[in-house]
């Protein structure tokens, strides 16, 4: 296993079920479209904690996070009879909330971009500390920390553009076409940025965790 696969956990979720996900959210955007405003609640409950996660692990601050995916939904609710159905409405949601993190981090400059504090509050990613270490307790706490300093200064070594792909690629499981739609690039392009990420980043942690 790579170091990049045990400090990165990724979200899977099967083609079958994104392709059900995704008729499911048209038959809800074409309620809203119809008028039964109401109906929006539905998509929010359901891309809530996913929209907030991956703007959380863009900014690496609670409040802006949250604040900026409030912002997306606003946005994609005033924008929802634009919405033809062209891609997913995962896609189109995330397009409008990675974009207003992308236009946040430029005017702030945030450096900070990732942070693996969270692996403390989602049980979906202990596991990826049990991969990497073997301590317990308050030495597994110091672990902790410590890596999350590291990795958060090999993610500051990335541009923007490269930071994104991985966020969506490595914690938020988007696939490479997803990802190509949600920053308007190419495939190729997602592929390039994210090898060259990897490689960078794979760099700075080696040592560290004597993979």
């Amino acid at each position: 296993m790579s170091v990049m696969s045990k400090v990165l956990g990724k979200t899977m979720v099967s083609s079958a079920e994104r392709r059900q996900e995704a008729d499911s959210d048209w038959a809800i955007v074409q309620r809203v479209q119809d008028g039964d405003v109401q109906a929006f609640d539905q998509l929010v409950l359901r891309y809530r904690e996913r929209v907030y996660g991956v703007v959380y692990n863009m900014t690496s601050n609670r409040e802006d996070a949250a604040d900026l995916t409030q912002d997306a939904f606003i946005k994609a609710f005033k924008s929802i009879n634009r919405f033809q159905g062209q891609s997913s409405f995962f896609t189109w949601l995330y397009r409008i909330a990675v974009n207003s993190a992308l236009s946040h981090l430029r005017k702030t400059k945030l450096r900070t971009f990732f942070s693996f504090e969270k692996i403390n509050e989602d049980d979906k990613t202990t596991h990826i500390l049990a991969q990497l270490t073997d301590k317990h307790g308050a030495d597994r706490e110091v672990y902790v920390r410590e890596l999350q300093e590291k990795l958060n200064e090999a993610m500051q070594k990335l541009s923007i553009k490269h930071r994104t792909v991985v966020t969506l690629f490595e914690i938020d499981g988007l696939s490479h076409e997803q990802i190509a739609e949600v920053v308007g690039c190419s495939v190729g392009t997602v592929r390039s940025r994210l090898h060259y990420a990897k490689q960078i980043l794979q760099s700075e942690l080696q040592s560290y965790l004597n993979a």
